[in-house]
């Protein structure tokens, strides 16, 4: 009854989202932009004459999580619990480095004056932002396996260092297509772009709902599994939902302008 009345309220939380305004599907991608990120126009991609829902690190963080997500379902690793060796696991490390040391430079130029290492560009946001992605994705899908599932899968989410550089290509395919700004993919890069933002809270969110509910290793089927995620869906929901009215806030009350 506990598990009805869970899911009902989850439901009607995401109802109420969707059926919210704004009502089109660009405007409800912009409402989950405004949430995580500052969309500063000058570090964002124009596509078709509208900026994307998120700047330009912040799209690479979130397709770069979707990116290592759909790869690992086609490797047939959705039930891994395992982290990748240590080999894997250090590039990971370089990956999450790199997004924070061009995150710093690009930062300081709000700054007149400040020092730079060198002049941000958006290419570069958007590569190091899929790379930091990847790496998100890479660590929180075997942590969710581990967490929810009684029987999982013992294996790493990937396998090796060879394997983890077979990916990379697609991170640097994915940059070409973006950095051209190709107007049609304005819709789907949106979409996916704020797709990824739901998913990866949701999946969190789950971990956390099994945890303090105490259901750990619980599920045998998927089944099993959708009051947990329709709980941590909920919470996403509420979680953008709750940022972007603290956002919007701020920026009346304060005059911030991101």
């Amino acid at each position: 009854m506990l598990s009805l009345v869970a899911l009902a309220l989850s439901a009607a939380i995401v109802a109420l989202f969707v059926e919210s305004p704004p009502h089109s599907v660009l405007g409800k991608a912009d409402l989950v932009g405004f949430s995580v990120c500052h969309r500063i126009t000058e570090r964002s991609f124009i596509l078709d004459g509208r900026q994307l829902p998120l700047c330009a690190r912040c799209t690479g963080t979130f397709l770069g999580a979707m990116m290592g997500l759909v790869v690992m379902l086609v490797l047939g690793r959705r039930r891994a619990s395992h982290l990748p060796p240590v080999s894997v696991l250090g590039l990971l490390l370089v990956f999450m480095g790199l997004w924070a040391f061009d995150g710093l430079n690009s930062y300081l130029g709000l700054f007149p004056g400040a020092p730079q290492l060198y002049q941000p560009q958006n290419w570069l946001r958007l590569a190091t932002g899929l790379l930091e992605g990847l790496a998100l994705m890479i660590l929180v899908l075997p942590i969710l396996n581990f967490t929810v599932w009684r029987d999982p899968k013992r294996e790493p989410v990937i396998r090796s260092l060879v394997e983890m550089l077979a990916i990379l290509p697609l991170v640097g395919l994915l940059i070409l297509i973006i950095q051209a700004q190709i107007d049609l993919l304005l819709y789907p890069l949106a979409i996916a772009s704020s797709l990824g933002v739901v998913i990866l809270l949701t999946m969190i969110n789950t971990i956390l709902v099994v945890v303090v509910l105490r259901r750990e290793a619980a599920a045998q089927s998927w089944r099993q599994l959708v009051v947990p995620v329709a709980a941590g869906l909920a919470l996403a929901v509420l979680q953008i939902s709750a940022l972007s009215l603290l956002r919007a806030y701020l920026t009346v009350t304060f005059g911030l302008t991101f």
